[in-house]
């Protein structure tokens, strides 16, 4: 299992039509790979977490644009694609007081790993934690 720290874009747009479609766009273009992304909503704005595999270029790129956008580390986890993989992580860290702010992941069903995106305030101990599983 891999546990590791990565730079995550938070990208802060409109609300509409068209918005993620510009973003994603965008980055293509650039030739930049996107390797994993959410998005929420708020009553007017949308805010789109990415992971890509070149940040800097990323952030670059997309402030040209004129987006506001905040860079965040966050720990990206590999874990096995089996029922109780999130719940052991999430005991894990609770038992040491860790708080998990934002989470999302990924995985199909033909998929032997999947992969876990989490937010904490102890980055640290966090991947300390997560690589003994």
């Amino acid at each position: 299992m891999t546990v590791k720290l990565e730079k995550q874009l938070s990208i802060f747009i409109e609300n509409r039509p068209g918005g993620m479609a510009k973003v994603c766009g965008t980055l293509a273009e650039a030739g930049i790979n996107i390797l994993a992304l959410s998005v929420h909503d708020t009553v007017d704005h949308a805010i789109i977490r990415l992971l890509a595999d070149r940040p800097v270029k990323a952030l670059l790129i997309l402030e040209q644009m004129g987006l506001y956008i905040l860079e965040q580390e966050v720990i990206v986890v590999e874990l096995d694609n089996r029922p109780g993989m999130l719940a052991e992580a999430a005991r894990k860290l609770a038992r040491a007081d860790i708080n998990i702010e934002y989470a999302y992941c990924s995985a199909t069903e033909r998929q032997g790993t999947g992969c876990l995106i989490l937010k904490t305030e102890e980055p640290d101990r966090a991947i300390e934690l997560l690589g003994e599983m």
